[in-house]
């Protein structure tokens, strides 16, 4: 069964760090495009980043490029988006997700149909 465990998320100040993880299990992670969404209140999903690990691929939205840095582990079937000078406008629930065998990016949310339970991240002061 097909399942992801996204931890990590919490309380953090402006200019602070968290690292995601997400855990997957019933597939080999390695074999798919994994990207990372967040919904902020009130917002539409964003896709922030994905990767695809056969090519090294990786996409950033703008939002985060140069602050969030996303990564996997494949012995640990495990995908982290380490994120750095978080700003209050990064408010959100993250989720990690499954995308096709092939790349895709992080913007073509329709592309990602497996969804883990996301956690919630919140800059504030």
């Amino acid at each position: 069964q097909l399942q992801f465990v996204e931890s990590g998320g919490g309380l953090v100040q402006p200019g602070g760090s968290l690292r995601l993880s997400c855990a997957a299990s019933g597939f080999i992670l390695d074999y798919y495009s994994i990207g990372w969404f967040r919904q902020a209140p009130g917002k539409e999903h964003e896709g922030v980043s994905c990767t695809f690990s056969s090519d090294g691929t990786t996409y950033y939205a703008d939002s985060v490029k140069g602050r969030f840095t996303i990564s996997r582990d494949n012995a640990k079937n495990t995908v982290y988006l380490q994120m750095n000078n978080l700003r209050p406008e990064d408010t959100a629930v993250y989720y990690c997700a499954r995308g096709p065998r092939v790349y895709r990016p992080a913007d073509d949310r329709a592309a990602y149909p497996y969804w883990g339970q996301g956690t919630q991240v919140t800059v504030s002061s």
